[in-house]
């Protein structure tokens, strides 16, 4: 004779995402780009820019008054399949012309972690981009499968995120972008073509 109880235990009724390994959940991608770190730098600290190079995020901008600092607070909106929505995130990271990483979901409860990194070669860098699990949620899937899929998707953006990079850097090289405190102002490019 069995009983029943209120809550079922069964494997079933787990949440299929409670035991997931997260380490395969992550990535790097690397590319070469026609610029040193300095000119690299400013461009990826400045968030609001990502969207000329990335395919899956826009509308980026830090809270008032914050800018490329650890500490610092930005959201903007990511796509994906057609359907869009709001992250906001936290920069937990920031070496000028080496380093910038932020957090989606803040330091403390974070979902994500994006690492940027720079590293002189020859007449230009080489920019890395690293993106890492930090723990399931349901907002990025419900399965295994679905945080499979999210991650393969990432990788696929940041890769094209990178070559626009260089491509972008390679059209500009020969001007350093004027920053007024750590952030690329828009029109110092314009009219400049190479």
């Amino acid at each position: 004779m069995s009983t029943t109880t209120s809550e079922n235990t069964t494997p079933d009724s787990r949440d299929p995402l409670a035991d997931l390994d997260l380490t395969p959940f992550a990535f790097t991608r690397r590319c070469w780009v026609d610029a040193p770190p300095d000119f690299v730098y400013p461009l990826i600290s400045d968030v609001s820019l990502i969207e000329t190079w990335s395919p899956s995020a826009g509308a980026v901008s830090y809270a008032p008054g914050d800018g490329p600092w650890v500490g610092a607070r930005f959201s903007g909106r990511n796509r994906r399949d057609g359907r869009e929505w709001i992250t906001r995130s936290e920069v937990v990271q920031a070496d000028p012309g080496s380093a910038f990483a932020f957090v989606v979901g803040g330091a403390e409860q974070g979902i994500v972690r994006w690492d940027w990194r720079l590293c002189a070669q020859g007449a230009g860098s080489v920019v890395q981009q690293s993106w890492r699990l930090l723990r399931a949620d349901p907002v990025l899937g419900d399965t295994p499968e679905d945080i499979r899929a999210l991650r393969d998707h990432m990788a696929s953006s940041a890769e094209t995120t990178l070559v626009s990079l260089a491509e972008w850097i390679a059209a500009h090289r020969w001007s350093p972008p004027a920053t007024t405190g750590g952030t690329v102002r828009s029109g110092d490019q314009e009219g400049r073509g190479a």
